[in-house]
């Protein structure tokens, strides 16, 4: 804003410094006012170069697809609860049901219903009725009295499946913050290699120009120049390579994100510390945090839920109904009646499909336990493999950083020895490929590190925990 305020005023003054050019040009000076009144009242937009890594999370969680998904299928789940809680009331039922009729059972029926049966009438045959009618408008009343322990079985079921969708979501979402900040700091890290390529091409740049310069002066043979320009160009393809690598980079945090929010300069570069922590080994039971262990948790325990639930097929089930009903034959007069009671079943014989569903059922929680054991032993060394590669790249930050030093220190006393004549066309190449290569080491050791970092993290089931709340 206020840049636009200072450009309006110096263009105000320009113009007034001028003498009057008409009412042109005193409109064109009102209308440029106008809309710099206008921009200074409008709320600044934000920088494309201040996006941090949490504003990137934070965006990819509100964003993310998959994370999207994830949410509504915990959504669904409580919906589920609902459902198999309805069985714990009793289902009320409106029917209707108009006949017409002359089958003698049917016709006696609805007339006896109707309180209008007559049978002392001389022309009373049951065996030949005429044709009748009849609207049958009911109520009735279902509930469970005893079902074998289903409904609590299919509760349990119910709640144990939302916790684990829940434990399902926070799952993407760990992984999702890990993938964007992998994506944020590879982003970055492409750029400071194309920083160092270009580094690389200035400084072949300034070789070529001493080896000219020896060259025209007769100090040095033309495959010097020759060698120094094939050199550059080898330099400026793989600038080329980096500078797309950007792109690609941008394109994939992107994708993570779920929206086009990141531009190829739109990151805030992280400051390289001298120093940095290297974490401890964090204790092996912290994978008890993970939301997929939990989730497996859970999902045994629906499996213990289901074996319960097939063993009530061996016991019976007792329901009461009961119904209102109310018949007519002439929409006029309306007889009401009522049926209750209590009906008890047991299906003591089915063929043993009851054994076999228990038999599956229980074969099936056993593979549970065995599904959740062997996620407990791979994300025990996913945790141990996540620390050694922080390790790694801490120890590879800290010898990188020493060899750029001295890299750069070679190549300025090898270019100082070239333009002497002390030094070959070789040794300078050699050295200015090895500051090449350690500042490329350098920068991938640097990112490699925070990306560990956070992948340490990720292991121990902490990082869904830093951005998200309790679901």
């Amino acid at each position: 804003m206020h840049t636009t305020a200072s450009r309006y005023r110096l263009s105000s003054e320009r113009s007034f410094d001028r003498p009057a050019a008409g009412l042109a040009a005193r409109m064109l000076i009102l209308l440029v006012a106008l809309v710099a009144t206008g921009a200074l009242l409008q709320p600044p937009a934000a920088s494309a170069g201040d996006l941090t890594l949490e504003e990137c999370i934070r965006a990819a969680l509100a964003n993310n697809p998959n994370a999207g998904a994830a949410a509504l299928r915990v959504e669904a789940a409580r919906a589920t609860i609902t459902q198999a809680k309805s069985a714990y009331y009793p289902l009320f039922l409106l029917s209707g049901d108009y006949r017409f009729s002359d089958n003698p059972t049917q016709a006696f029926m609805m007339q006896l219903n109707q309180r209008n049966l007559n049978m002392s009438d001389p022309g009373f045959n049951p065996n030949d009725p005429s044709s009748t009618d009849n609207l049958r408008l009911s109520l009735g009343l279902k509930y469970s009295l005893y079902d074998r322990g289903m409904r609590s079985t299919e509760s349990s079921v119910a709640e144990l499946g939302k916790d684990a969708t829940v434990e399902q979501l926070a799952a993407v979402q760990n992984e999702l913050v890990y993938q964007v900040t992998r994506g944020y700091y590879s982003v970055l890290q492409v750029q400071d290699l194309v920083a160092v390529q270009e580094e690389t091409v200035a400084s072949l740049k300034e070789n070529l120009r001493v080896a000219a310069e020896r060259y025209r002066a007769g100090s040095a043979v033309k495959t010097d120049v020759l060698n120094l320009e094939v050199r550059l160009a080898q330099a400026r393809e793989d600038l080329i390579r980096a500078r797309n690598g950007v792109q690609l980079a941008v394109a994939s945090l992107n994708t993570a994100i779920g929206q086009e929010l990141v531009t190829a300069t739109g990151l805030l570069p992280s400051a390289q510390q001298n120093d940095l922590p290297m974490p401890a080994m964090p204790d092996i039971a912290v994978i008890e945090n993970r939301p997929e262990l939990r989730a497996a948790v859970d999902r045994t325990l629906i499996r213990q839920q289901e074996t319960r639930g097939s063993r009530s097929g061996y016991y019976p089930q007792v329901n009461a109904y009961g119904s209102y009903d109310v018949d007519t034959g002439d929409l006029d007069n309306f007889e009401g009646s009522y049926v209750v009671g209590v009906m008890a079943e047991w299906e003591f014989f089915d063929g043993f499909r009851t054994s076999g569903s228990v038999t599956r059922a229980e074969k099936q929680w056993r593979a549970a336990q065995q599904d959740e054991k062997d996620l407990r032993n791979q994300l025990t060394l996913e945790l141990r493999r996540a620390h050694i590669q922080v390790s790694e790249s801490h120890q590879r930050l800290e010898v990188t950083r020493k060899s750029v030093e001295s890299a750069k220190e070679a190549l300025r006393i090898t270019r100082v020895r070239y333009s002497e004549g002390a030094a070959n066309i070789t040794e300078l190449l050699t050295a200015q490929v090895g500051v090449t290569a350690s500042q490329s080491r350098s920068v991938s050791a640097f990112y490699d590190y925070l990306i560990a970092l956070s992948n340490l993290e990720r292991s121990q089931g902490i990082l869904v925990t830093r951005y998200v709340g309790g679901q």
